[in-house]
């Protein structure tokens, strides 16, 4: 369902081979099987969580990495979904809304966090179960692992996201109208 492509390290990066891979739980990426730390309710492997973290570090140690951030959160957890439970229809919901907020309304990223936490509170029981789409895009975060260039980075990002947000295509009416209550 997704990307089938083994992750590999640019040769200035200082982790360990791998020669065991699986299947992500969650987005399907080809990823190192290892025995790891996980999200506490996101479904992703091991392998998948770790490769994501070392995306998350890159952005948050420079700047310029860090422009794209919210979308790779939104599309990380979108593609990592996770089984039903309050956190996890929470967490769709709020990503999905956040996406939509991003892709169709052109929020600004630094905005989009206000968006989100102005009303959250009083929404949080409104929020259903949206049963994950068979795919969850075609782009993962072993595609966006391989960027080299911040320019790189930031088209495969957007382009992962946009994938996302398609993917979930038969929720867009419901994130657009719980983000027009928010908005309001």
């Amino acid at each position: 369902r997704a990307t089938t492509e083994i992750y590999t390290l640019a040769p200035h990066d200082a982790l360990p081979i791998y020669d065991k891979f699986m299947y992500c739980i969650g987005c399907g990426a080809h990823v190192p099987d290892s025995n790891g730390p996980t999200h506490k309710y996101l479904g992703a492997s091991p392998g998948c969580w770790k490769i994501f973290g070392d995306i998350l570090a890159k952005e948050y140690s420079d700047p310029a990495y860090m422009t794209v951030h919210r979308l790779t959160v939104d599309a990380y957890a979108l593609q990592h979904p996770g089984d039903k439970s309050p956190q996890t229809i929470q967490s769709v919901n709020l990503h999905l809304m956040a996406l939509c907020a991003a892709l169709e309304y052109h929020v600004a990223y630094p905005f989009i966090p206000k968006v989100m936490n102005k009303r959250v509170k009083e929404y949080k029981g409104i929020f259903t179960w949206l049963t994950p789409p068979e795919s969850l895009g075609n782009i993962t975060v072993v595609d966006v692992a391989k960027a080299k260039t911040v320019e790189e980075h930031e088209k495969l990002v957007h382009d992962w996201a946009k994938s996302v947000w398609n993917a979930w295509s038969e929720y867009h009416k419901i994130a657009t109208g719980y983000l027009h209550r928010v908005i309001e």
